[in-house]
């Protein structure tokens, strides 16, 4: 009673100094968003940045986006620069096309790469060959993003990755995001780019939430495009991926850590230019590599890796075959156990890991 007493005597100020001293501050919890959110802060801050760049696509507007990554948009910059536009692929894509010749920087979604087909000679003639048959002299700034690759039960018309497709073109970048990071900075350095980007998500991702690191967050955040990130150092093999394979190979470095074995895995992000330098760098440290993608495996991305390492210094260092896990070679299955078989498992990259270390 006495000490109690003492304190009451005491300033105000003393006695909650005191107090303070009894907690423990702990650090703010780690910023989680999810891809989807991540693509949506990306182009809201270019918008924001650069009153030339635009949105345009099917239900990007007034519906906030057929998968909401375009929410809020409209509402803050009005009709004039989030569009929505008929269900014309090859209509709204030439419009996007002549309006980056004319200066703008405009955004072209398609609800889904699948439907990109519809548009293939706007994306390819118009936009990727214009910077080279004009001599250097008209560039096309212009960027085409929306979900790429399998999602769930929707069958063959709108399961197909388009990597490998646009990945062949030159005059194209081609980008690839796995986490929310590579969302942000992607689709920021692919605006900001002079030359016609493709940006390829994934449907499945867009929910998943990741940490945004203090640095992610700025507004001044760019992942360089042509450049691959480690996502976990190893020494016994090189594991390749893009996209929502990412996390499958990360998934199966975990359980072969168990046993031993430490996976190296990169997250390729861009699919052109290739960053063949740290795949190099990193197969002559682990004589081993295994490609994995969502793709189908005839003249694949896996395929241009196996070749390029094969054509490289890297290869004298190989100590097994190069082998890759791909999407099935046939039409995406619409019952769902037929499509599971269709789409890199986990198990199927650790079987293929194993392979290569001859386990």
């Amino acid at each position: 009673m006495a000490a109690v007493s003492g304190l009451v005597r005491r300033p105000l100020q003393q006695v909650s100094g005191i107090l303070r001293r009894c907690f423990h501050r702990t650090a703010p919890a780690a910023l989680q968003v999810t891809v989807r959110d991540a693509i949506n802060q990306g182009m809201d801050e270019e918008l924001e940045r650069d009153e030339k760049v635009f949105l345009l696509g099917e239900e990007v507007a007034q519906y906030d986006g057929a998968y909401k990554v375009s929410r809020g948009l409209w509402k803050k910059y009005g009709d004039k620069r989030i569009i929505d536009t008929p269900i014309s692929e090859m209509g709204f894509t030439g419009i996007a096309v002549g309006a980056a010749m004319a200066g703008l920087r405009p955004i072209c979604e398609f609800m889904t790469f699948n439907f990109s087909m519809q548009a293939i000679d706007q994306v390819i003639n118009s936009a990727a060959k214009t910077y080279y048959m004009s001599g250097g002299l008209q560039s096309v700034p212009i960027v085409f993003r929306g979900p790429n690759g399998a999602s769930a039960g929707v069958a063959a018309q709108h399961s197909q990755c388009f990597a490998a497709w646009y990945g062949h073109c030159p005059g194209l970048k081609v980008v690839s995001p796995w986490n929310s990071e590579d969302a942000k900075g992607l689709i920021k350095s692919a605006i900001r780019d002079n030359n016609p980007v493709v940006m390829l998500e994934n449907e499945l991702m867009y929910g998943v939430p990741f940490e945004l690191s203090s640095e992610a967050q700025s507004k001044d955040f760019l992942v360089p495009i042509g450049k691959a990130k480690i996502e976990r150092p190893g020494i016994n093999v090189t594991v390749v991926s893009h996209s929502r394979p990412v996390g499958h190979c990360l998934e199966a470095a975990t359980v072969l850590s168990k046993e031993g074995i430490e996976c190296e895995v990169i997250n390729m992000r861009t699919i052109r230019p290739l960053d063949m330098e740290t795949i190099e760098t990193s197969v002559m440290k682990t004589n081993h590599l295994v490609t994995v993608e969502g793709g189908w495996p005839q003249f694949g991305v896996g395929a241009e890796i196996c070749a390029r390492i094969m054509e490289g210094p890297a290869f004298n260092f190989l100590d097994a075959p190069v082998v890759r896990v791909t999407g099935a070679d046939v039409p995406m299955p619409y019952a769902k156990i037929l499509e599971d078989n269709c789409v890199p498992q986990v198990k199927d990259i650790i079987f293929a890991i194993k392979k290569t270390l001859n386990m």
